[in-house]
């Protein structure tokens, strides 16, 4: 994968949409160009019974483009393949300066793992995961080897993304 990509990952309710929803607005606000993937462990759709695209998606159609003068999205229907590796869905993403991941603990890229009180216990990704760069938390946390932030302190969060993805 060659282009500019940093993760944020972490068990269930740690936060993770809220942090990225967070950075991006940031990232962004500085002018950088952000596109993100989210990775779902379970069914989703993002199409809603009734609409035309999404019979046209029950007909059979094996990709359902929906396009207007404000967005457009591409619908894949995997019909028993098996789920693309991430960096096929980065190779389809349009130039910009940095991709943000949400989810995918297993991959290779950067990522800062997000833990809150109310979360998972226990388990620490970063313990077994070499690509955990850094850790953000509600709570304080003393044992790591990678550095710390308050899950609340995006612009820090935010810095620190900027200069381990490269973009300055």
């Amino acid at each position: 994968m060659h282009k500019r990509i940093f993760g944020i990952t972490g068990w269930k309710n740690s936060g993770k949409t809220t942090l990225t929803v967070r950075v991006v607005e940031e990232l962004t606000r500085r002018g950088w160009r952000v596109s993100t993937i989210k990775h779902a462990h379970h069914d989703f759709d993002i199409d809603r019974e009734g609409t035309d695209s999404f019979r046209h998606r029950k007909a059979g159609a094996g990709e359902v483009a929906i396009v207007s003068d404000r967005r457009w999205a591409l619908m894949h229907e995997l019909q028993g393949e098996t789920e693309p590796p991430l960096g096929e869905i980065v190779e389809r993403l349009a130039p910009c300066d940095l991709i943000i991941v949400e989810g995918y603990k297993r991959e290779p890229h950067q990522k800062i793992e997000t833990r809150r009180t109310e979360g998972r216990k226990g388990d620490r990704l970063s313990a077994s995961d070499p690509n955990i760069v850094a850790v953000a938390s509600d709570y304080p946390v003393t044992d790591e080897t990678v550095p710390v932030f308050d899950l609340d302190d995006v612009a820090r969060i935010a810095d620190f993304i900027e200069m381990q993805s490269g973009l300055r």
